[in-house]
């Protein structure tokens, strides 16, 4: 079980989520936006290791959360793990991850999708869409680059996987 004053969440019309994890690498709950082109490549390689499976089906489908949380939770901490996810999906995939001590946000490596972080005087907010933190009263703080990963509290934002050089924004933000 998992306290304190930090949520993460995402409106998706195919699986429910965020999805809370158990694993090695720690407590934590996954949420994201993007399509993974390559599901099925990614589902067959991670269930080719000795004792792997999937638990949260959806509309009889693995639950692409599931899938990310099984290729981050394949390294040894959640930063590498994220990074392993970004280099083996093809598509789109930027997430965050709630800690107990704080939440990564990742966007995905070619920047297709925004993550937008605001602030307050006592917090963070972290969105997958550009300034829809505003009507909350937060400030734009940093808009993250292609593939980079920050950990956020309310204290502060720290980078702790500088942005990749390759950028391609998706059309139909505009």
């Amino acid at each position: 079980m998992m306290k304190g004053h930090a949520a993460i969440g995402c409106i998706s019309d195919y699986y429910p989520q965020p999805l809370l994890v158990r694993s090695a690498t720690g407590a934590f709950a996954i949420c994201y936006i993007g399509t993974i082109n390559n599901e099925q490549e990614l589902i067959d390689k991670y269930l080719d290791h000795a004792g792997s499976h999937f638990e949260a089906m959806t509309g009889g489908k693995v639950n692409a959360a599931e899938l990310i949380a099984s290729l981050i939770t394949e390294k040894h901490d959640i930063i590498e793990g994220i990074r392993y996810a970004q280099e083996l999906i093809r598509g789109s995939m930027t997430m965050m991850i709630m800690t107990p001590e704080g939440i990564y946000a990742a966007r995905d490596r070619l920047g297709r999708t925004p993550v937008e972080i605001g602030r307050k005087d006592d917090g963070r907010c972290i969105c997958f869409e550009s300034f829809s933190f505003l009507n909350l009263g937060y400030q734009f703080e940093k808009e993250l680059g292609p593939g980079e990963i920050c950990f956020v509290t309310p204290e502060g934002v720290e980078t702790v996987a500088e942005p990749l050089d390759k950028m391609r924004i998706c059309t139909f933000l505009w």
